[in-house]
């Protein structure tokens, strides 16, 4: 043992030697339990099993605290996860939300800058509606649609495609029909799909 101790040092000791004290003073010696049986009329032949007993129940009880932390700590795993999850899925929701489209283009080439009202069947072309995201989710993937509807309203053909991953806010995209001769003339719609919603439609004639 060193010699000299600090204050600090000094105050930890007596503190520990007081607990000790304590935890002494407060232990009962078997013999003390036994004397303490016979004077309650008590068989002391029960005694070793009753201290088996207590010691189970006192194991017991640490095992269910012990537990009650892991599940507390699971849960709240889970919680956390669950709340993560939920404001991933809702900033992806708002990121959706604020999607637009605008400049939207019916032409004969992908990307066409200019736009045609009149399609003629009899060349069966493939058409291409071109439209321009606005704000589009950079580093993200967007799942769109298109619906070519008929003057009668019905769908002739539908288009479904996921992006490339987004580099720019502002994001060129299309989708296409090859038109046939048996097709309606009329005026037709074309829709371009986010999910359930449209974000731009625009029609077109064909004869």
């Amino acid at each position: 043992m060193q010699k000299r101790l600090t204050q600090k040092q000094v105050s930890q000791i007596v503190a520990e030697v007081e607990r000790m004290s304590q935890r002494r003073e407060s232990e009962i010696e078997v013999e003390e339990l036994q004397q303490i049986l016979q004077e309650l009329n008590l068989p002391d032949d029960l005694l070793d099993e009753a201290v088996m007993q207590v010691y189970r129940k006192q194991a017991l009880d640490k095992q269910k605290k012990r537990n009650r932390w892991i599940i507390g700590g699971i849960v709240a795993v889970l919680l956390s996860a669950a709340t993560g999850t939920f404001l991933v899925q809702q900033q992806n929701r708002q990121a959706l939300a604020r999607v637009r489209a605008y400049n939207p283009r019916i032409g004969f080439r992908r990307n066409d800058s200019t736009s045609v009202r009149v399609i003629s069947r009899e060349k069966t072309p493939e058409v291409f509606y071109n439209v321009t995201l606005q704000d589009a989710p950079v580093g993200k993937q967007l799942e769109l649609g298109c619906n070519w509807l008929t003057p009668n309203r019905e769908i002739a053909h539908q288009n479904s495609w996921k992006t490339k991953t987004i580099s720019k806010e502002v994001w060129n995209t299309y989708c296409r029909y090859e038109f046939s001769e048996n097709v309606p003339p009329g005026k037709w719609i074309v829709q371009m799909t986010l999910g359930d919603e449209v974000l731009e439609g625009m029609e077109f004639f064909v004869k």
